[in-house]
């Protein structure tokens, strides 16, 4: 089955645990963000067939926090350490769901990022974070 997939997003390169069921998932990158994106299909899904908050949540979580660690150069572990998610439309089985992530600051100890969550273009959630930055262990 071939997926469509816009223009500059390749097979993301930090799978996790968590989101290992909701593969295959897709990242671009910019001088300032990593894009997070995939295209929902039913285990991305609530009952009412939408798109599930806790998805949304968490790559909008992973998306922000890998554009913080971006930014600083990569060499710094962060953690989340405040995460706010509206959700202000609905994303359907079939759209394509992309994270758009702004660093908005980034510090010795903390970093501070946005997005904004579209489903085909338009958008269905917002969020912000705060990270705590802790040095790369060796």
């Amino acid at each position: 089955m071939t997926i469509d997939i816009p223009d500059g997003f390749a097979r993301h390169d930090r799978p996790s645990p968590l989101t290992e069921p909701w593969e295959p998932i897709y990242s671009k990158r910019s001088d300032r963000a990593v894009m997070i994106g995939l295209r929902l299909a039913l285990a991305h899904t609530n009952s009412r067939g939408l798109a599930h908050g806790g998805l949304i949540s968490s790559l909008a979580d992973n998306a922000m926090g890998l554009s913080c660690g971006h930014v600083l150069g990569g060499g710094a572990r962060l953690l989340t350490a405040s995460l706010t998610v509206d959700f202000v439309g609905s994303a359907k089985i079939g759209q394509w769901l992309q994270i758009e992530p702004d660093v908005i600051k980034t510090g010795r100890t903390l970093c501070f990022a946005q997005c904004l969550v579209m489903a085909d273009g338009v958008t269905c959630a917002r969020a912000s974070a705060t990270f705590s930055v802790a040095q790369k262990q060796e």
